[in-house]
C-alpha cells in the first residue's frame, strides 16, 4: 500500500491531480517495417532513435501509456501512435467555446510522423469518448489498417483513418443470405404482365436487406434478354428484370452455380454473368468466355475485413461445361482443386465463405455427399458454408476440428421463392450471421436461421418473414 507521505509526493508530481489507478503502464520497444526507427518506452516517457541517435522524446508533461508503430493513416508509411495522458483534453489552443481547459488528466490518442532527423506531430486527439485499456493494430497494410481500442469493459472498437483524424467503424459486420430465387411460369408472368416490375419479390424484404452489411441470394436460372428465351422448367429462362430487381433491391452478392446454370447454354452464363457484373452485384461461380483464366474466389472487403467467396455446384444436369471455357460453372466434384481453391483464398482474405449447391431434393436433412463435402471444408479452414439445392430448410450448426477451428454451415436454406407446391419448399429460410470484433480479433457471432413464407394470392406470389 501506498504511503500517505508517497501518496502526496505522487499527487503533487502530477500537478495536483491524480491518474487512474486501473491503468497499466507498459514499457516495451519497437521498430517500424522498415528497420530504421526504434522507440523505447520506459517509465511513461518514449525515446525514438534513428541511426543509433535519439532524435526525438515525448514531452515531458505527457505520460505514455502504449506505443505502437503501426501505419495509421494508410498511406504506406508507418507512423508513431502513443496512447497516453496530459492534464487539460487542449493543446496551445482550444475551441472558441471553451472558456478554461480541465485541470485533471484525460486520456489522449497522438500519432506521429518520423522523418530522419524530426518526429512530428500528425494528429492530436482531445478526447476519445472512452477510457481505453489496450490499443493494437490490426497489423495489415494500406488500404486496410485499423486501430482497435479495447474499453474498460473489455469491448472492442475499430478506428480507421479518414482523410483527417480516425472514424469509428461498426462492431460487426452483418450478413444476410436467401436461398433458391426459382422464377417459374406463374411468377414471371406476373411480372411481366405488369410492365416487367418484378420489385415485388423483395418488397417485405427491403428493411432486411438495407440493415445488412452483406446481403446474398442464389440466383438459381440464368437470366435472358428476349422473351423468345424465357422459359420455365425443365430448361430455364428467367427475365432479365429479375436481375434488375436483385440489383435495385441492394444485393451484395449472387450465386450462380447451379444445376440449371447451363440451361441457356454458354450464352445463358455470359450474359447473366455481364449482366451482374454492369450491375455491381458481385456474380459468383461462372464465368463467362470473356474469362479465360481460372478465377475460384471473388474478394469482398468491409470495415478492412476481408472476405473469399467460394460457389460450387454438384452439377448441371447433365448438360456439359463446354470444353473450350472449363471454368464455366465450378464444380463440386475436383478434391484436390477445390482444397488448393481455398488455400489461395486464405492467404488472401480473413474470412473464407463457400456457397455449396448441393444435397437431395426435397429432403430435409443432409446427404452423405453434404457430410463429405462438409469434412472437407473443415479440414481446409472455411469458416462459413451456406447450402441451396434440396428447395427446403436443413439444419445449421458450427463443427469443430481438431485444432479447435470453428466452422458454421447451413446444410440447405431452401427457396426463397418458387412454385413448387410440396409444402415443405414454400418454407424457405434466411440465413443470418455477423463478424464481430473481439478481443481475439474477428470472429463469427450470431448465427441464426429465420423461416421464411411463400403465399400466393391474386396471381402474385409473396415472400414474408
Amino acid at each position: 500500500m501506498v504511503s500517505g507521505v508517497a501518496a502526496l509526493l505522487l499527487f503533487l508530481r502530477n500537478g495536483g491531480a491524480f491518474l487512474p489507478r486501473w491503468i497499466l503502464w507498459e514499457e516495451t520497444a519497437g521498430y517500424d517495417t522498415s528497420g530504421e526507427y526504434q522507440f523505447s518506452l520506459l517509465k511513461k516517457s518514449v525515446t525514438v532513435t534513428h541511426a543509433d541517435s535519439v532524435i526525438w522524446r515525448s514531452p515531458l508533461d505527457v505520460k505514455v501509456q502504449k506505443a505502437l508503430f503501426c501505419d495509421a493513416d494508410n498511406d504506406g508509411q508507418d507512423e508513431l501512435a502513443l496512447l497516453c495522458w496530459k492534464r487539460g483534453r487542449y493543446g496551445k489552443s482550444k475551441p472558441v467555446w471553451v472558456e478554461q481547459d480541465e485541470r485533471g488528466w484525460s486520456q489522449h490518442l497522438f500519432v506521429y510522423e518520423c522523418a530522419p532527423d524530426l518526429v512530428k506531430p500528425k494528429w492530436m486527439s482531445s478526447y476519445l469518448g472512452m477510457e481505453v485499456s489496450d490499443i493494437v493494430s490490426n497489423g495489415k497494410g494500406a488500404p486496410y489498417n485499423r486501430l482497435w481500442l479495447t474499453d474498460l469493459e473489455g469491448a472492442v472498437s475499430s478506428w480507421v483513418w479518414d482523410s483527417w483524424g480516425f472514424t469509428k467503424e461498426k462492431g460487426s459486420i452483418s450478413f444476410v443470405a436467401f436461398g433458391d430465387l426459382l422464377a417459374h411460369e406463374p411468377i414471371y408472368r406476373y411480372g411481366l404482365q405488369n410492365g416487367g416490375d418484378f420489385d415485388f419479390l423483395f418488397e417485405n424484404m427491403t428493411d432486411v436487406i438495407a440493415d445488412s452489411d452483406v446481403c446474398i441470394i442464389n440466383q438459381e436460372t440464368p437470366l435472358v434478354g428476349e422473351l423468345s428465351m424465357v422459359s420455365d422448367y425443365p430448361r430455364f429462362g428467367t427475365p432479365v428484370q429479375v436481375g434488375e430487381a436483385i440489383a435495385d433491391a441492394g444485393f451484395d452478392v449472387v450465386t450462380c452455380a447451379t444445376n440449371h446454370a447451363l440451361d441457356r447454354g454458354a450464352d445463358g452464363v455470359d450474359f447473366t454473368k455481364q449482366f451482374f457484373d454492369d450491375s455491381g452485384v458481385v456474380c459468383l461461380g461462372i464465368q463467362s468466355r470473356l474469362e479465360a483464366e481460372y478465377e475460384p474466389y471473388q474478394l469482398l472487403v468491409r470495415n478492412g475485413v476481408q472476405f473469399a467467396l467460394l460457389n460450387y455446384t454438384y452439377g448441371t444436369n447433365g448438360i456439359a461445361v463446354p470444353g473450350d471455357c472449363p471454368y464455366m460453372v465450378h464444380l463440386l466434384e475436383n478434391e484436390a482443386q477445390i482444397r488448393e481453391d481455398i488455400v489461395q483464398a486464405k492467404e488472401k482474405a480473413d474470412f473464407v465463405i463457400v456457397f455449396a449447391h448441393w444435397g437431395t431434393e426435397y429432403s430435409q436433412e443432409p446427404d452423405e455427399f453434404q457430410k463429405k463435402w462438409a469434412q472437407l471444408f473443415l479440414e481446409c479452414g472455411v469458416d462459413v458454408v451456406i447450402g441451396t439445392h434440396p428447395h427446403c430448410l436443413q439444419p445449421y450448426e458450427v463443427l469443430t476440428d481438431a485444432g479447435g477451428h470453428e466452422m458454421l454451415i447451413y446444410y440447405s436454406i431452401g427457396n426463397y421463392i418458387s412454385a413448387q407446391p410440396k409444402q415443405s419448399c414454400v418454407k424457405g429460410g434466411m440465413a443470418e450471421f455477423a463478424v464481430s470484433l473481439t478481443t481475439e480479433g474477428y470472429q463469427i457471432t450470431e448465427p441464426d436461421l429465420k423461416p421464411l413464407s411463400i403465399t400466393w394470392e391474386d396471381g402474385k406470389y409473396r415472400v414474408d418473414l
